[in-house]
């Protein structure tokens, strides 16, 4: 112990002498060899004997959890001596706290171990903060400097940091990321370096600086493309879009490989898939020799439809919504669109549409695939609720329920009401989706309306049919068209003319509307482009006393120009005419009225032609409207001024004379369903009685 003591440095030879040197009053061996050490000298014998430090020692309990004991002294006169009397509180103080020192630890398993509660310093100062700024060289010349800004951690900092460690980190993180950009076009030994600029006396003390260098830019040497044959040919060759000595752009790579796994199910091969590329550069020629796998699997062909899941419709009313037909090349598009019409029945939680293979051969070649359609049943009804406001008309709401599958497959019931300032009604609605051919729609429907507007009162009772072909908010057709068959009784208020005073009478109408249109525009909702054309024809018969048959037409062109990103221009023209009948001989209902939201704004609803003796609108035979609006967008909010203009005339073709002009502005939030509108607009030129302003609250663009 003395000599490990006294030698802190004593070397692993050493240590192995000491410990290999026996004990006093021990010799070596006889027959070891080895020489011994000296005998140990006085100055090297122990201060305290083991035996005697081991007597000294106190006995222990065995009682873990007992007080420690009270070492007792071997000399008397180092025992504690007794306590003498306290004189003073300072002297009384002294002997309590030596008392509690010298008395016994309590057992373990009764110490506090609660930490005492501390109260941290609040720093009241500001916190220190480092403005800096950024400076990029080297990227804008490779049009790389956008990118790293969106990117750079440096300018996620907004020019502040805590301290100037912070500062230089973001910079390191930057010389990778630079790196990483100029190798992602093509420059394969770029490299980046950081310096942390000093500029006292300006507004941000320190400039952090990024020194990009490009280096050599790499090119595409050679291209092999390790496919199986294909038909065509050159079917990947073609729409591979990589040429021998192009940059080796990884956007552009990507989007080549992306384009092969496209095109090969959109032609037959629906197990394709497009393996690792490889690049092999070479640093001399600054050139890379690219190689993509490929595994193109069989050619195939449409078999059949099968269906497992929580099922919806049955596999006849599924091949009812298919775009192809047994035996045609497979194409990964037609699946696509199969799945979204399963989709727009609003009918499934969840559907999906996916290739199986059969092993059975199929035309020229091919293998049948069939489509394994997984159905689970969403919910089937829907409650719905729609308002809206305009001066004239006043306060519209309409409240709907509607079962969409109560008729499988895709038999729904519509039951609505409908109450406002000048209307109240209900209807009922049986509804056919996709009958017998996919989006065809057959609908029977009856309803009940009363109307107490300007112009007249009615209580009106109809039954009517009709089939279509129309557009929806997923598929917007560039052609619709729909045939229908109404009867209509209702009775109404008129001015007759030849006994000056209003009259009430019963009117039996019988009409078949015919509807065509030609949408080329780019939205259903809210169109920036394009051009639409819509044309009503319907042949009807008026029976009140006698038949009179007759023909109502309207004709509608809209139209719509963008000018920048964020202005559109919007035109609309509309005429109408009825011919074959008197305009005293038609229902109010049936005639042609002009004025309010969705005709001329700035007027009251009907509140534009001619006029009874009475001061009401009795309506035309005719009528002409223009509008012209400026849609300007900015985010999910739009400012759109406009004008609009027409007329209604007694007379059955449509006049250009006293036309009326109404101006104003109006305001457009966006939302996913489409813009909802507020307009507010005033009469140019007012004439005594007519509206100062109309306000027209509604969802969708006006026209």
């Amino acid at each position: 112990m003395v000599l490990l003591a006294s030698s802190a440095f004593t070397p692993v030879s050493a240590l192995a002498q000491i410990n290999a040197t026996p004990k006093p009053g021990q010799g070596a061996p006889a027959d070891d060899p080895k020489p011994q050490p000296p005998a140990a000298t006085a100055s090297e014998k122990p201060i305290v004997p083991d035996a005697e430090f081991d007597a000294a020692l106190p006995q222990l309990s065995d009682d873990m959890n007992a007080p420690l004991e009270q070492i007792t002294p071997a000399d008397p006169a180092s025992a504690p001596q007794p306590v003498e009397p306290i004189e003073d509180a300072e002297d009384l103080d002294a002997a309590g706290k030596e008392a509690e020192i010298a008395s016994p630890l309590a057992p373990i398993d009764q110490f506090d171990t609660t930490p005492v509660a501390e109260t941290a310093p609040v720093n009241d100062e500001k916190a220190v903060e480092i403005r800096y700024a950024t400076r990029i060289v080297g990227l804008d010349e490779l049009g790389l400097d956008d990118q790293f800004d969106d990117l750079s951690a440096l300018e996620d900092g907004d020019g502040r940091a805590a301290n100037a460690a912070i500062i230089t980190a973001r910079a390191r993180e930057d010389e990778k990321l630079a790196v990483r950009l100029m190798r992602s076009i093509g420059y394969y030994d770029a490299s980046a370096v950081s310096t942390i600029e000093q500029t006292p006396g300006a507004a941000r003390s320190v400039t952090a600086v990024i020194t990009a260098t490009p280096g050599p830019l790499y090119r595409l040497g050679s291209i092999k493309l390790d496919a199986g044959p294909t038909v065509p040919p050159t079917l990947i060759a073609d729409n591979f879009r990589l040429k021998v000595g192009e940059a080796i752009d990884a956007v552009r790579v990507q989007a080549a490989e992306a384009n092969v796994s496209l095109i090969l199910p959109q032609n037959g091969y629906p197990f394709a898939q497009v393996g690792q590329r490889d690049i092999l550069l070479d640093d001399e020629t600054h050139t890379g020799d690219y190689t993509l796998p490929i595994t193109t699997g069989m050619r195939s062909s449409f078999g059949g439809i099968r269906t497992e899941g929580d099922p919806v419709f049955d596999t006849g009313h599924i091949g009812i919504l298919t775009r192809f037909k047994r035996d045609q090349i497979y194409d990964s598009r037609k699946v696509d669109d199969l799945r979204d019409a399963l989709i727009a029945t609003s009918l499934f939680s969840t559907v999906s549409v996916e290739p199986v293979k059969t092993g059975q051969a199929g035309p020229d070649g091919t293998e049948y695939v069939d489509l394994l359609v997984r159905q689970t049943r969403g919910p089937a009804r829907t409650l719905a609720a729609e308002a809206g406001y305009s001066t004239g008309q006043g306060f519209r709401a309409e409240v709907s329920w509607t079962h969409r599958n109560l008729f499988p497959p895709e038999g729904a019931l519509i039951l609505s009401a409908i109450g406002g300032t000048q209307e109240q009604g209900a209807s009922a609605t049986f509804r056919r989706s996709n009958a017998g051919k996919r989006d065809r729609t057959f609908q029977v429907f009856a309803s009940a309306l009363r109307s107490d507007v300007e112009a007249f009162t009615s209580l009106t009772g109809t039954l009517g049919a009709r089939y279509s072909y129309d557009s929806t908010p997923i598929w917007q057709k560039p052609f619709t068209w729909s045939v229908g068959v109404e009867l209509v009784g209702t009775r109404e208020d008129r001015y007759d003319f030849a006994r000056g005073a209003r009259e009430r009478g019963n009117y039996f109408i019988g009409a078949l509307p015919l509807f065509a249109g030609w949408d080329k525009s780019d939205d259903l909702l809210n169109p920036t482009r394009g051009f639409r054309l819509k044309l009503n024809l319907s042949p009807e018969t008026s029976v009140r006393g006698a038949a009179r048959p007759y023909v109502r037409a309207m004709a509608e062109g809209t139209a719509y120009y963008p000018v920048g990103d964020s202005i559109v221009v919007a035109g609309r023209a509309r005429f109408g005419t009825i011919q074959g009948i008197e305009r005293d001989l038609l229902a109010p209902s049936r005639r042609y009225y002009a004025g309010g939201g969705g005709s001329v704004r700035g007027f009251g609803f009907q509140e534009l032609g001619p006029r009874s003796p009475d001061g009401k609108p009795i309506g035309g035979r005719s009528f002409n409207e223009f509008a012209i609006e400026g849609r300007y967008r900015f985010g999910n909010f739009g400012i759109v001024p406009f004008i609009d203009a027409g007329q209604v005339y007694e007379s059955n073709i449509p006049q250009l004379t006293n036309i009326r002009f109404g101006a104003g502005i109006g305001g457009r939030l966006y939302t996913n369903f489409g813009p909802l509108r507020l307009d507010v607009a005033t009469p140019i030129a007012r004439k005594p009685g007519e509206s100062k302003v109309a306000l027209y609250i509604s969802i969708g663009q006006a026209f």
